[in-house]
């Protein structure tokens, strides 16, 4: 017996439904419609009624689980982003000179590629405004190289004068 207020339902048994159980509840359900079926047509041929409307309910049942699931049927989705894909395409059908769509984060990237390419280029050139700014802090720091060097001559030239 657990202690507390409140019980902890972690570790109980779970239940799950065997294959076998499921395909006798399926199977279950196909007499049922098949039966309803047959009730609901009247003749006098009987025995060829039920054997061609226990064919017919199998395919008739078949075709309305791949046609639609659950409320698919009556409510008519038009979402953009689901796509059915079919299982197989004809060799006929095949596009060979269609090129694969991207998607969106391909797209992105690439764009996002050719931008930085065309910075690069633009900033080797010196358009941009880091190049302009690199540009003009370089030629500060020549100019006082440049200094730094005629001063240095300037005192060699005033030691040999004075040595």
């Amino acid at each position: 017996m657990p202690r507390g207020k409140y019980v902890n339902h972690k570790g109980r048994n779970r239940n799950f439904t065997s294959p076998e159980q499921l395909e006798e509840e399926r199977k279950n359900e196909e007499k049922k419609k098949s039966v309803e079926i047959e009730e609901a047509s009247s003749s006098d041929d009987e025995d060829e009624e039920q054997e061609g409307s226990e064919k017919g309910s199998d395919d008739e049942s078949s075709e309305s689980e791949e046609e639609a699931k659950g409320a698919s049927s009556v409510i008519e989705i038009q979402n953009p982003n689901r796509v059915q894909k079919k299982a197989f395409q004809k060799v006929e059908e095949v596009d060979e000179e269609e090129k694969p769509q991207l998607s969106r984060k391909e797209r992105e990237q690439i764009e996002k590629q050719k931008a930085h390419a065309a910075y690069q280029k633009r900033h080797a050139e010196g358009k941009t405004a880091q190049a302009k700014a690199d540009l003009a802090r370089l030629a500060i720091i020549k100019q006082h190289r440049a200094e730094a060097a005629a001063r240095r001559e300037a005192e060699k030239k005033g030691e040999d004068l004075f040595a």
